[in-house]
């Protein structure tokens, strides 16, 4: 870029630099006396460095820090004067996290690949994210050691005080940087930058076996309101909020979760960089929040950004500042968030930028470590996996995902008001054929588990999430499931089973009670949900525990966000019953569960099947691999019955 330093700040002497000021005004307008300030962020990384799904076992271009610094660099050149800052959850959320964690581990002295790509980039400070604690404080300490940077949380402690000014904190609670500013006539300046960072408090539950008895947590802005009042007093020109929380409610209580809104309105703080959410900001996302203006991406007018996830974005913040005697203040503002690819109308991806070479070459050896990690075995099976039955019987893939969501649920439903309550989990095969055709079914064989087999169980980055519900949703929660099934004629030979216009992902097994489907009903709900027969009765023989279920027990029910927050439509998960949000994704909660178990035995336990319905008989069709398991499928008498359309395989279930 072609520029030249006048003393009103750049004038365009190319066609480039004309760009550069149409575009990013804020340097080239800066006066005597003003400066243009870049805050930069990035946000829950999850140890996504390189643009790789390990998952998956292959190169992306939606996610990685390498992808990031490339924009980061590119920003850092429109600006005269920038900083660069990390809003938390980096340390964990990939198989890399996983391998330094739990393969390598981290003696005293050793380098974190985060730690060593963020001081690659060159990081001006960080906080800590819930997701730092979740392989215990030690660790954390030890990855933290080597930032070339500060790194601050204000509301996580080891004691707590008479107020949080008296807390014996974890991290240092903020910073106060001192920085030079060259003004618009090319001036330099000092400034003096504050910065404090938050996370949820919700990290005593979700982490418990770490923290419990180590550190307390205190509320985001009752801490704020102690702090910043005292980063005034020790002089910090400008202060900016490291809020690894979202933006939700502009009503503040006790302890929230996402607590940007009301954190935004603590005064003194002038800008606020918001995460842990995974989305972006601003955007037409939060455009009916409170206090939230969308557009311009300010927070109780305050600019904001949220820079998305795994790489994905970087949020940036341009502050015009004016000298005010010996002090500067804030004149104009803007937000924006930055992303390193687009989407296509086809849905195809399109990269924005290419990798920087500092970042790749810097964490190589971890990355290369990391793939050797993912295709070896992290646990057993004892029964293989596979889904090729998975909508007309109990099945093993659903099964472990099922078991791992209910093992996970029960953790953390420790210490809660829903302690106590029975656990049921709800899981629907992903990999059924259908569209994606006869080849499309998870099949791992018995024996060794690879990590990134878990990709083949669980497609999805979805986050774990449970609700609470009756016994009369628990019902219709599985007659909505039950629309996968054409209604029956009873005596009838070989109708059609599967209703095609039904996903498989909407296919939801409830796994902890029994139950029978009667196929002679007709559905209770259509493929989107939409109520159809109000009297049908598929679910016949619900129990728990051997006891039928009756419409006012109350049951926590483990599933993922997208369906308890209302996806596809299911009684029971429409947003309003949700009591738990976990941090995690449901394949890290599968892997953990496989590590520790160290063998898992996923066999089909047949806790559902189909009402007998004499001298009756369906077909349907799944992949020609079936065959070498169909003798070992539970609760159903299953025969083949030749080749179907397209390379499929026909089978007869007789009734």
């Amino acid at each position: 870029m072609t520029m030249k330093l006048t003393r009103r700040g750049f004038l365009a002497t190319s066609a480039a630099s004309a760009t550069f000021i149409a575009l990013h005004p804020y340097s080239a307008r800066a006066a005597a006396g003003q400066a243009h300030l870049r805050i930069m962020e990035t946000t829950d990384l999850h140890v996504h460095l390189y643009p790789y799904d390990y998952y998956a076992d292959k190169p992306v271009d939606t996610v990685g820090l390498s992808r990031a610094a490339s924009i980061i660099a590119d920003i850092r050149a429109e600006a005269t004067n920038s900083m660069l800052v990390d809003n938390g959850d980096f340390l964990q959320g990939n198989p890399m996290g996983d391998y330094i964690a739990y393969e390598r581990g981290m003696k005293d002295g050793d380098m974190h690949p985060v730690i060593t790509a963020l001081n690659t980039v060159g990081f001006d400070a960080a906080t800590i994210g819930n997701h730092e604690f979740n392989y215990g404080l030690d660790f954390l300490t030890k990855s933290t050691n080597g930032a070339q940077f500060p790194v601050v949380l204000s509301n996580i402690v080891k004691k707590k005080g008479a107020s949080a000014r008296e807390d014996e904190t974890l991290y240092k609670p903020y910073v106060i940087l001192d920085r030079e500013l060259t003004d618009g006539a090319g001036e330099k300046h000092p400034i003096k930058v504050g910065i404090i960072g938050f996370t949820p408090p919700q990290v005593m539950n979700w982490d418990r076996k770490h923290l419990e008895g180590n550190v307390e947590a205190r509320d985001i802005v009752e801490t704020a309101m102690a702090y910043v009042p005292q980063m005034k007093e020790e002089g910090a020109d400008i202060i900016i909020a490291l809020s690894h929380s979202g933006i939700g409610s502009a009503d503040h209580t006790d302890g929230m979760e996402n607590a940007s809104v009301p954190l935004a309105a603590v005064d003194g703080i002038d800008a606020i960089m918001t995460g842990h959410s995974h989305l972006v900001f601003p955007s037409p996302a939060y455009k009916d929040y409170a206090a939230v203006d969308a557009e311009k991406g300010t927070i109780h007018g305050k600019p904001a950004t949220m820079g998305g996830f795994w790489g994905s974005h970087l949020g940036v913040i341009d502050l015009m500042l004016e000298r005010d005697g010996n002090a500067w203040r804030v004149v104009t503002a803007a937000s924006e968030a930055r992303p390193i690819y687009k989407r296509n109308e086809d849905r195809s991806i399109t990269a924005l930028v290419e990798d920087n070479a500092a970042v790749i070459e810097a964490v190589k050896p971890e990355h290369e470590a990391t793939l050797e990690y993912v295709r070896r075995a992290v646990g057993k099976t004892s029964a293989p996996l596979y889904s090729y039955f998975a909508l007309v019987a109990d099945d093993p893939s659903v099964q472990i995902v099922s078991i791992a969501q209910k093992w996970y649920i029960e953790q953390m439903m420790k210490g809660t008001a829903y302690e106590g309550l029975p656990i049921l989990s709800a899981a629907a095969p992903f990999k059924a054929g259908g569209r994606g055709g006869p080849e499309y079914y998870t099949d791992v064989p018995a024996g060794d588990v690879a990590i990134k087999n878990v990709a083949d169980l669980y497609l999805y980055p979805n986050t774990v999430r449970a609700v609470k519900v009756t016994g009369a949703q628990v019902k219709d929660w599985l007659e909505r499931s039950a629309g996968m099934f054409n209604q029956i004629v009873p005596g009838s030979a070989d109708g059609l089973l599967l209703n095609p216009d039904f996903p498989s992902y909407n296919f939801d097994v409830m796994d902890g009670v029994t139950y029978q489907i009667d196929l002679s009903q007709p559905s209770k709900f259509g493929p989107k949900g939409e109520p159809l027969n109000a009297d049908a009765n598929r679910i016949v023989n619900l129990a728990f525990n051997g006891q039928p279920v009756t419409d006012d027990m109350e049951f926590v029910v483990a599933t993922n966000n997208y369906r308890a927050s209302g996806g596809g439509s299911f009684p029971g998960a429409m947003g309003d019953t949700i009591i738990f949000e976990a941090p995690d994704t449901n394949r890290d909660v599968i892997v953990r569960y496989i590590v520790e178990q160290g063998t898992i035995n996923p066999s089909a336990d047949a806790n559902w099947s189909f009402a007998p319905m004499n001298g009756t008989s369906v077909l349907f069709e799944t992949g020609p691999k079936a065959r070498d398991y169909m003798a070992d499928v539970k609760g159903v008498t299953i025969e083949d019955a030749g080749e179907g359309k397209d390379g499929f395989a026909l089978f007869r279930i007789t009734l």
